[in-house]
């Protein structure tokens, strides 16, 4: 059966055979919601409470998959809706059933004092080109683990699309539950760094600094904590995959000391990754296929999403939070952004180097109108040399920047000495210079250095 997206649609009853999937693709503003009537089921390994209605997100594309039979019933309206025998379930689940043989050996080698490394549960990177499933792989990975009563931690180097917090940064969050079907990923206690872009190229060498800190903090938490080290990491990454984009893979394997690599939907990507790191003979790269139910998203969507995810961060999934403006000085804050650093003067330089831009250098950034609509990271840091090294508190959205001048209504007059039409300027104009933001909380904010990017939000 499929749905026409848009019309109208009675509530309907799907009677799913054992290891059968019913897919699901909700509109941006269609309510949908799904009901178990009979048997078990889950969403990508988070199961469907009995009986009661769970909505279904917007723009959402899920997968309802039953091991031993059920029937479902959605309400609501959908963009298309079909049932499935050609699923991956059953290798995906076996590859969690290795995974958690590996995290209860890494717990018993804690227990009986053995080598740091034995004591490493599974540090698993999925990569894959675009739409190929790596997020959905992650939550199941995850969400099967946390039905086990472990906590592996979840890490998303994925700044186009961002599924722990917004686009453009790098995020780690330790996972206590299965992935709630309406909420997502847990936000209480995520790590998180500000890249700032929805795209690695533009700095990939921040990019790097940034995977190298969040891994070094990760690392000190698992040193004092054996039960967290032994459930291990699920890492998410970007679709790019081919030059630059396989070098950061690289990068992100060594950087995060990954001892198994998931590769989905292209054989070409394994063998390279296989031959890439067969030096190494405690690395794993396992080939698996993609669920053909994966949706293809073309460079529009994606911008739209990213779009959506920014206005979720600030009002919530269901539109249920308000958040705060505030007003504050130009004088107040300070705007710093990463890279983009001048070159050294050759006066400077040894004889015969030539000059070369700081990919990390801080640059200071003046506050004009084309802050607004911008997305501006606030982190922990308390000196600008601190930032780099600083997870961020949270993100502000600038929504008007007021540098409006007011004058003594003599801007008509002329002056014959350049120097004293200057001074008398000077007096006679006054800047409002205010920043006008909205936050998710009321209150000051928990540092005065922001962190500029290139990620915009215009807010209908």
């Amino acid at each position: 059966m499929a749905a026409a997206g848009g019309s109208a649609q009675a509530p309907r009853q799907y009677k799913l055979a054992p290891q059968r999937e019913l897919r699901v693709e909700v509109l941006p503003d269609g309510p949908l919601r799904v009901r178990l009537v009979a048997g078990t089921a889950e969403i990508f390994g988070t199961e469907l409470p009995p009986e009661g209605w769970v909505p279904v997100p917007p723009r959402s594309k899920v997968a309802i998959f039953t091991w031993h039979g059920a029937t479902v019933e959605l309400d609501g309206v959908s963009e298309s809706e079909y049932t499935s025998d050609e699923t991956p379930m059953v290798i995906y689940v076996n590859t969690h059933a290795i995974l958690d043989a590996r995290r209860s050996r890494a717990r018993a080698a804690a227990a009986q004092g053995g080598v740091l490394e034995a004591s490493q549960g599974p540090r698993v990177i999925v990569v894959g080109p675009t739409d190929s499933g790596k997020s959905t792989l992650c939550k199941m990975l995850l969400s099967w683990a946390a039905k086990q009563g472990w906590k592996p931690t979840y890490v998303d180097l994925d700044i186009g699309q961002g599924s722990i917090t917004i686009p453009g940064c790098i995020s780690a969050t330790p996972i206590e539950k299965p992935i709630d079907i309406v909420d997502g990923i847990p936000l209480e206690m995520p790590l998180t760094y500000f890249y700032g872009h929805p795209n690695p190229s533009i700095n990939p060498d921040v990019y790097k600094v940034l995977m190298k800190e969040l891994a070094q903090t990760l690392d000190k938490q698992f040193s004092g904590n054996s039960e967290s080290r032994a459930a291990g990491m699920i890492i998410n990454t970007m679709g790019w995959v081919e030059g630059l984009g396989y070098e950061l893979l690289l990068n992100a394997i060594e950087t995060f000391e990954a001892n198994v690599v998931l590769v989905l939907g292209q054989e070409k990507l394994w063998k390279m990754l296989k031959d890439a790191v067969q030096s190494k003979p405690n690395i794993d790269v396992v080939k698996l296929h993609k669920s053909e139910g994966v949706v293809l998203r073309n460079p529009k969507y994606r911008q739209k999403n990213r779009s959506f995810r920014i206005k979720e961060y600030f009002y919530g999934i269901a539109n249920d939070l308000a958040p705060h403006s505030n007003v504050v000085n130009f004088s107040d804050v300070s705007v710093y952004k990463i890279g983009s650093g001048h070159q050294a003067p050759r006066s400077a330089l040894p004889i015969g180097a030539e000059p070369v831009a700081d990919p990390t250098r801080l640059v200071a950034v003046n506050i004009s109108t084309d802050m607004v609509h911008t997305v501006l990271a606030v982190p922990y840091a308390k000196e600008p040399d601190e930032i780099i090294s600083s997870n961020v508190a949270g993100f502000i959205h600038v929504t008007d920047v007021d540098i409006q001048r007011y004058t003594n209504n003599q801007e008509n007059l002329t002056f014959a000495c350049l120097c004293i039409r200057c001074t008398y300027l000077a007096s006679m104009f006054h800047f409002r210079k205010k920043l006008t933001y909205i936050a998710p909380c009321p209150g000051d904010l928990p540092s005065k250095l922001l962190i500029a990017s290139s990620l915009t939000w215009y807010e209908a």
